[in-house]
C-alpha cells in the first residue's frame, strides 16, 4: 500500500465528485480528483431545487466545492482518463498525456451526455430554451408555451410532467412508437395537444430563444420552451474491458452498484449520472457523500485487516498480544455481567478469598466482591485488567475487597491460597497452554477450597474461525483425566455438560453446550 500515489482517486470533478472528494479529504485520506472540466450542466446559467444554493451558477458550486475539499487536503488535477487497470491492493489509472497513477480505491463519476436529435436549432438552445429537467427549468417557464420532442418511451411520462407547470402543452409524438387509444386519451383528457409529423427545424430570433417548431408537414407551432430527453450516454467507456456488472434500464445500460456505490469490483465505485441519468445535482450530492463515507470504510476495514494479519497466521503470535490486540479492537469486549454458573456455584460456597482466572473485564470478580468474596482478577491483556479496575472503582467496591493483576497464573511469584479459583471459558485461537494453566491454579486452591471450571462443549455457530484454529474442546470427564489431580487429594462436586441459550454477534439464537467442572481439596 505505501506504493500507491493515492488512497483514492475520484475521476470526475462536479457535484457527486467534489462531494466524494470533500468526505474524504476530512477522512484524512490522500484523495486526487482528475476533471477534464466538462460538467452536464455546463449549458444551464442557474441551478434550481438545490436548497441554500437556489438559482447560483453551477460554475460557482464547483469553485466552491473545490475550495472546501482543498482545505482538507484533497488535490486536483485537469486530465482526462483514457484507461483503469486493476492492479494488486489497487487500480492504475492511465491519463491522456500524464501517464499513470496508483490509487488503492476508484471513485468514478463522470457523469454523462445527453445525446440530442439531430434537428437543427436543437443542440445550441440546449440547457436554455430546450430543456431536460421540469424541476430543474418548470418554475422559469411555468405558465407558458411548452413542447415536448418526445425520443423515447420515457419521453411521454416527461410530458405527463410538463403538464404541471402549464396548461399550454404541445407534445410532437414522432420520436416514439405510434400512441396507442389510451395514452392518447390520457394525454388529451388534460388539455395535451399531439402533432404526429416529425420535428424538421427549432426556430428562433437568438440562440438563447425560441419562437416556433416546424414539423415535416410544413406545420409551424409555436412555443417559448422545448422540453427534449436526450439519449444518456455515461462517461464510462474507460472501464468497458474490465467486464464490470452492467444493468439495463428504461434509460439504457448502466453500471451495476449495490447501494453504497460499490461496482463489482472491490476497488472501484461509480456515483451520481454515470449511473443514473435522473440524479439531479443535490441527488449527486447526497450520494457523493454517502459512497465518500463508504469508500473510506473499506480502506478502515483493509487497514485493520492488514494490522491483524491472517487469522491463519495468529498461532504464530504471543497469547498476550493476540489479546492484547482483541480487547484494543472495541471499547468493550464481555457484556459485563457474571457467568451464570459462577454465580450459581459461588452462591451455596462460604465466602472467602477468591482467584478469578482470566478475569477479562472484571464481571465475576466484581460480583464475588459484591456477595462477600475478596476477589482477585487476573488477565494476561493489560487493557482488560485496565477496564475491570476502572469497572470496580465504578461499581463502588470496599477498598481491599477487591484487586487485578496483569500476569500468568503460572508466573505469580506469590505463594496464596483460595477458597475459590475459577476459570471462566479459558480458551484462546493462540497457543496457551490450558491444562499447564489450570494445574497452576490448581495448586492455588487452599484445602477444603474449590476450582472451578467453565468452559465450551461445543463451537458456538457463528464462530468464523479456520478450522485448524478452533479451539480442542473437552467434556467434563476429558476435563478431569485432562487435569491429572490426584484423585486422593480431589473430590469431583459437579461433572456435567449444561445447555445455554446463546445470542450471536448478529442478533441469531442458538444452543449450545457448556462443560462443568468443580473439583475441591479434600
Amino acid at each position: 500500500m505505501e506504493n500507491m500515489d493515492w488512497d483514492v482517486v475520484i475521476i470526475g470533478g462536479s457535484a457527486a465528485g467534489l462531494s466524494a472528494a470533500l468526505m474524504l479529504g476530512r477522512a484524512r485520506r490522500r484523495t486526487l480528483v482528475v476533471d477534464a472540466g466538462s460538467p452536464r450542466n455546463r449549458f444551464a446559467a442557474h441551478m434550481h431545487g438545490v436548497l441554500g444554493n437556489e438559482g447560483r451558477p453551477p460554475a460557482e458550486l464547483l469553485e466552491q466545492g473545490r475550495s472546501e475539499a482543498s482545505a482538507y487536503g484533497v488535490e486536483f488535477r485537469a486530465g482526462t482518463v483514457e484507461r483503469v487497470e486493476e492492479a494488486e491492493a489497487g487500480v492504475e489509472v492511465l491519463l491522456r498525456d500524464q501517464g499513470v497513477i496508483r490509487a488503492r480505491a476508484l471513485v468514478v463519476a463522470t457523469g454523462m451526455s445527453d445525446e440530442l436529435p439531430e434537428v437543427p436549432g436543437l443542440a445550441e438552445r440546449w440547457g436554455r430554451t430546450v430543456l431536460h429537467c421540469p424541476y430543474c427549468h418548470g418554475w422559469e417557464v411555468a405558465d407558458q408555451r411548452l413542447g415536448v420532442l418526445v425520443t423515447s418511451p420515457m419521453g411521454l411520462h416527461q410530458a405527463q410532467l410538463v403538464r404541471q407547470w402549464s396548461d399550454r402543452v404541445t407534445v410532437f409524438t414522432a420520436g416514439a412508437e405510434p400512441l396507442d387509444m389510451a395514452t392518447e386519451f390520457r394525454l388529451r383528457s388534460r388539455g395535451v395537444d399531439l402533432v404526429a409529423s416529425p420535428v424538421e427545424q427549432v426556430l428562433g430570433e437568438s440562440a438563447d430563444r425560441i419562437s416556433a417548431v416546424r414539423t415535416a408537414d410544413g406545420v409551424l407551432t409555436e412555443i417559448d420552451a422545448l422540453f427534449v430527453a436526450g439519449r444518456p450516454r455515461p462517461h464510462d467507456a474507460f472501464l468497458g474491458h474490465l467486464g464490470l456488472e452492467t444493468a439495463d434500464t428504461p434509460m439504457g445500460r448502466f453500471l451495476q452498484v449495490d447501494a453504497m456505490g460499490k461496482t463489482s469490483s472491490d476497488r472501484i465505485w461509480a456515483i451520481g449520472n454515470v449511473v443514473n441519468p435522473a440524479l439531479t445535482v443535490p441527488m449527486c450530492m447526497g450520494a457523493g457523500a454517502y459512497t465518500g463515507g463508504a469508500v473510506n470504510a473499506a480502506l478502515v476495514g483493509e487497514d485493520f485487516d492488514r494490522a491483524a494479519g491472517d487469522p491463519a497466521n495468529w498461532a504464530d503470535l504471543l497469547p498476550s498480544d493476540y489479546w492484547e490486540h482483541r480487547y484494543t479492537a472495541a471499547d468493550r469486549m464481555w457484556s459485563g455481567q457474571v457467568n451464570h454458573v459462577l454465580a450459581g456455584v459461588a452462591a451455596d460456597l462460604q465466602p472467602g478469598w477468591a482467584l478469578d482466572l482470566g478475569c477479562g473485564e472484571g464481571a465475576d470478580a466484581i460480583w464475588l466482591a459484591r456477595h462477600g468474596w475478596t476477589a482477585t482478577g487476573i488477565d494476561i491483556s493489560e487493557t482488560a485488567i485496565r477496564r475491570a479496575a476502572e469497572a470496580a472503582r465504578t461499581a463502588e467496591i470496599p477498598e481491599g475487597r477487591i484487586s487485578f493483576r496483569a500476569a500468568d497464573v503460572s508466573t505469580l511469584d506469590d505463594e496464596a491460597r483460595y477458597d475459590l479459583v475459577t476459570a471462566s471459558f479459558l480458551h484462546s485461537p493462540v497457543d496457551l497452554p490450558r491444562t499447564e494453566i489450570l494445574r497452576a491454579a490448581a495448586q492455588r486452591v487452599a484445602p477444603g477450597g474449590h476450582l472451578l471450571i467453565t468452559s465450551h462443549a461445543t463451537v458456538p455457530p457463528w464462530g468464523n474461525l479456520p478450522k485448524a484454529l478452533e479451539p480442542r474442546f473437552l467434556g467434563p470427564e476429558e476435563e478431569i483425566a485432562e487435569l491429572g489431580l490426584d484423585a486422593g487429594q480431589w473430590a469431583v462436586r459437579i461433572a456435567e455438560t449444561r445447555p445455554r441459550e446463546v445470542t450471536g454477534p448478529h442478533g441469531d439464537h442458538a444452543t449450545i453446550d457448556d462443560s462443568i467442572v468443580l473439583l475441591q481439596r479434600r
